[in-house]
């Protein structure tokens, strides 16, 4: 496989598990933050989901605009554990 290959391979794959990852993890720190400031669970779950949508877009579309492989690889893979282990901690918090 020629570098060109592989490296459109990898923005395809980032672009797709990459942004589901950011996507993910955006959405739950976002509930559980909003669920944090007393917004009912429900309709923060709503309004995240929407504007997930267009996070997902904005996402797919930046990884084939970025000339930088790494860093798309650490922004939407480690972006998104980061958040999804913030949501986690924060879900944690706001329960007890």
């Amino acid at each position: 496989m020629t570098a060109s290959k592989l490296n459109l391979a990898s923005r395809i794959a980032a672009s797709l598990i990459g942004g589901y990852v950011f996507t993910w993890g955006l959405t739950a720190f976002g509930i559980a933050g909003l669920v944090a400031m007393s917004v009912d669970f429900h309709e923060a779950e709503t309004g995240m989901q929407m504007l997930a949508f267009l996070i997902f877009l904005a996402v797919f579309l930046w990884a084939f605009a970025t000339p930088r492989l790494a860093r798309l690889w650490l922004v939407l893979a480690g972006g998104g554990l980061l958040m999804t282990v913030a949501a986690w901690t924060l879900q944690r918090a706001v329960l007890a």
